[in-house]
């Protein structure tokens, strides 16, 4: 008598229900139009707005506020990688993040000026016929990245009437923040929030193939010894663990340079839900290791 285990569907039935599985798990995710309305209705009750930001690489999405403080820097939040896999090896079509947490960052900012950039290929259409998949893995933060970043931070800047710009980077974009920052000359402190500050030990660490078409944030180290840098880590997180942070402070100390980990957070909590009082922190010099 066949028992009801999987294990004893005979073979053929066991392939056939696999694209079925496979189909089921994929149409539980939010399609990439689903995710640009979640970013929507994030920036809904601070009346952000939108705005397509054109560069000689790709285009990137922004959400801000219409009118800031020109006295004040303006603080760029970078989002991390999205949703960039599948799997452990299968790309995935679009990058947009599920859940963007360096915007739920910028808007929590409780004071001061923030804007908040996409990375490029999130949220973005077929008018942007650049946004190949190395783009998203490998070529994460290649040179076209980190210059499309850099073109776009500066018509930010324009926009709001800024003097200095501080960035902050989420995950993936503190590599971008970091890359950026080595730069320009109008950093007023670069701060990154779970990390991937040293992409070349993040890889090794994790076991998995080098990204062979990406700077890594940790060879510019030397360079952005002069700008004030905080480095928030969570203890519980196995995405970005501290040892990235000090793999690339080792590099080139700055002159002062502050890494902070934090109990009970990991790679998405609870940084949303503390970053005003995180920032007041930060804000007042009383942040602490």
């Amino acid at each position: 008598m066949m028992t009801t285990t999987d294990n004893s569907r005979p073979p053929a039935l066991r392939y056939r229900l696999l694209p079925l599985l496979c189909l089921a798990a994929c149409s539980t995710l939010p399609t990439p139009a689903e995710r640009a309305t979640t970013a929507q209705a994030l920036t809904l009750p601070g009346n952000w707005q939108a705005s397509t930001l054109s560069s000689s690489t790709f285009m990137l999405r922004s959400y801000g506020p219409a009118h800031i403080r020109a006295d004040k820097p303006l603080s760029v939040y970078i989002e991390g990688d999205g949703f960039a896999w599948l799997n452990r090896e299968q790309p995935s079509g679009d990058p947009t993040p599920i859940d963007p947490l360096a915007l739920r960052l910028a808007l929590a900012q409780p004071d001061g000026n923030a804007v908040y950039l996409a990375r490029p290929c999130q949220y973005l259409t077929a008018q942007d016929r650049r946004c190949a998949q190395r783009y998203w893995t490998d070529a994460r933060f290649s040179a076209d990245v980190i210059q499309a970043t850099d073109e776009a931070i500066s018509q930010l800047k324009t926009r709001y009437g800024a003097r200095q710009v501080s960035l902050i980077g989420y995950s993936g974009g503190a590599a971008v923040a970091a890359l950026v920052g080595a730069r320009r000359q109008d950093v007023d402190r670069l701060i990154s929030v779970a990390g991937n500050l040293d992409s070349q030990a993040w890889t090794e660490h994790h076991r998995i193939s080098p990204l062979r078409h990406s700077l890594n944030p940790a060879d510019s180290a030397e360079r952005l010894t002069q700008i004030p840098q905080w480095h928030l880590l969570g203890q519980q997180d196995r995405v970005i663990p501290v040892l990235i942070a000090q793999s690339f402070a080792r590099r080139a100390p700055a002159q002062q340079q502050l890494i902070v980990s934090f109990p009970g957070f990991d790679h998405h909590c609870c940084w949303a839900a503390q970053w005003p009082q995180i920032w007041r922190q930060l804000e007042s010099g009383t942040l602490a290791p």
